[in-house]
């Protein structure tokens, strides 16, 4: 991420904030995280305003120690005392000009006369403290005026006369001032991406541009999985939150053929494999604006039981946006599933650097043969799996499917 929103202030300025506080809330590309206090004392000052955006890098508040200020206000923003010769050389220019009986510049707004602390660049540049707060008054940036002072030194007047030049100068259009994208004919509104949007573009890109796709789909017999999951509905789960899902055996199942065939569970890098040690299952969430894949890290060290806990609670704080970074980075591969939503098969985009991305349609009542050779019905799953060309071939990629085909067509492996 480049930039976000500050969401929310918990605290107000002049309240008393303590090491590890949650001071803010600030909304990113994915999620939305609680911002907190590094240190001890009071929040002295407010930078940015809820709504705001904030670079990385931004200054967003200050804590000060007791009888601390923020910079920029009292005794605090004062710099050593200029050379003598220069403030009697400003007093007289200023003055001529009350002689001449120039206008007096008029005073901005106090809210815009508050500045952030000096940045460096700006520490840098020898320039009086009157003319430092002159300058931050009238918006003129201290690199671009040229001092007339001794080696260089910025003096209010060469402020005054920087501030005159740009007022003059031809503006460019601001961007609050461009005019808004014109709607094509036909067209019922342009709506501009957002951050995370933005993010899955890229992605996309980056995936389907340099990495080599194939497609690999099975049906499998979900009657044995139908089963089992009727099974321990007519046992009691206790509550809906408890209750074990078809998708909860998929991901169990999708765990579990990684650990045969640990070739799959790799990524391209270079000139090398890299084949993982855990299998790190990455879970597609669709949330209001997009995409995020929360990551069970050790899923082979999880029961079927935990995985569904554990997606639960994931879906539900990707849901929210509140999720930590950590939880939805990394991963050595996915699972999309789209059946809930009546899907009946797909292909999907590998998420880089992973080696694959399974897909997962609805279970479909569906006329079958059986070993009698008799029209029965039958429920009937497909599995999409996109694979890396770099990292598995086909081969591969059939012996992983053949194995995931084995344990749900057979789910009493899984409970074990």
């Amino acid at each position: 991420m480049t930039e976000g929103t500050l969401v929310s202030w918990k605290k107000k300025k002049g309240d008393k904030v303590s090491a590890g506080e949650v001071l803010a809330e600030i909304e990113t590309d994915k999620a939305t995280m609680e911002w907190e206090s590094p240190e001890d004392g009071t929040l002295t000052e407010i930078y940015v305003e809820e709504g705001g955006k904030v670079n990385i890098g931004d200054k967003i508040a200050f804590i000060g120690g007791k009888g601390e200020e923020a910079p920029g206000e009292g005794k605090k923003e004062e710099k050593p005392a200029e050379p003598k010769a220069e403030k009697k050389e400003e007093r007289k220019a200023e003055s001529k000009k009350e002689k001449k009986g120039k206008p007096v510049e008029a005073a901005v707004p106090a809210a815009q006369a508050a500045r952030l602390p000096p940045q460096p660049e700006e520490l840098r540049i020898k320039a009086s403290p009157v003319a430092r707060r002159i300058a931050a008054e009238l918006g003129v940036d201290l690199a671009s005026v040229k001092g007339t002072g001794p080696d260089g030194r910025v003096t209010e007047t060469d402020v005054r006369a920087g501030a005159k030049s740009k007022a003059t100068a031809p503006q460019k259009p601001s961007a609050a001032a461009k005019p808004a994208p014109s709607v094509k004919a036909g067209e019922g509104a342009r709506i501009q991406l957002s951050g995370m949007r933005k993010i899955i573009a890229q992605r996309l890109v980056e995936s389907l541009g340099p990495v080599p796709h194939f497609y690999l789909t099975i049906d499998i017999n979900a009657g044995p999985l139908m089963a089992s999951r009727e099974e321990l509905k007519s046992a009691g789960e206790g509550a809906d939150t408890a209750k074990i899902t078809v998708n909860d055996f998929v991901l169990k199942a999708a765990v579990q053929s990684a650990v045969k065939v640990p070739r799959v569970n790799a990524s391209f890098d270079g000139d090398a494999f890299v084949q993982y040690a855990d299998v790190d299952l990455g879970i597609a969430v669709a949330i209001e604006d997009g995409l995020l894949t929360p990551v069970i890290r050790a899923a082979q060290n999880k029961s079927l039981r935990e995985i569904g806990e554990l997606v639960k609670d994931l879906a539900s704080r990707a849901r929210n946006k509140r999720m930590k970074p950590e939880e939805f980075q990394g991963g050595t591969f996915t699972v999309s599933n789209l059946g809930g939503m009546g899907i009946d098969s797909f292909s999907a985009v590998i998420n880089p650097p992973q080696g694959f991305i399974l897909a997962i349609g609805k279970i479909t009542k569906v006329p079958v043969i059986d070993d009698s050779d008799q029209i029965v019905a039958g429920h009937r799953m497909s599995i999409t799996m996109s694979c890396d060309h770099r990292v598995i071939d086909g081969a591969l990629g059939a012996e992983y499917l053949q194995e995931l085909r084995h344990l749900l067509e057979n789910p009493a492996l899984l409970l074990v």
